[in-house]
């Protein structure tokens, strides 16, 4: 288990749709562990994989001293809204009011496998949502207006983090499908 480096806002792996999960090993749980850590030291309500530069469908949220993690999420909204104020981990520091449904039905699976379905309302229902979005390669400034947008962007430029390069990434000599004797 280990904190790890969360990305900022430019780096491709952010705006990229995250492959599904299709294999539920030790891999996967040391990954929704490492989200949990990460999480919980930023400290933040959520996390998803591609926030840590891992492409796949899975996130874990805090809400409510209730800590819980989602594979291969598929929402269910409620026609009606909430509006609250909203930030990311990937993008420090900036907070913008965000529309979001007042309810979701989050199923998919936990890293065993099983099936789970989770009922949301007020901000587990806003967190539940902002992740599902990371992993389709949308941030919650896209579901701004377009002048909240303009001015998120602006606030972005002139963030003392923006433009700082992204983690170097290092590739395994080992293939994934190895088996060791």
């Amino acid at each position: 288990m280990a904190v790890r480096t969360i990305r900022l806002f430019g780096d491709p792996v952010l705006r990229t749709p995250a492959a599904p999960v299709d294999t539920y090993d030790k891999e996967l749980r040391l990954l929704v562990r490492d989200l949990t850590d990460t999480m919980k030291d930023a400290p933040g309500a959520g996390l998803a994989a591609p926030q840590i530069g891992v492409s796949l469908r899975v996130f874990t949220w805090w809400v409510d001293d209730e800590i819980g993690h989602l594979i291969n999420p598929i929402l269910s909204l409620s026609e009606e809204t909430q509006e609250g104020d909203e930030g990311c981990l990937s993008l420090p520091d900036l907070s913008f009011d965000t529309v979001r449904s007042q309810q979701v039905v989050a199923r998919g699976m936990n890293m065993y496998g099983e099936p789970v379905e989770i009922e949301g309302s007020d901000l587990l229902a806003r967190a539940l949502q902002h992740e599902t979005d990371h992993l389709d390669g949308v941030l919650f400034i896209d579901r701004l207006t377009p002048e909240l947008r303009k001015e998120a962007m602006r606030t972005i430029r002139e963030s003392e983090w923006f433009g700082e390069a992204a983690p170097e990434v290092r590739i395994s000599p080992h293939t994934l499908s190895a088996k060791w004797l």
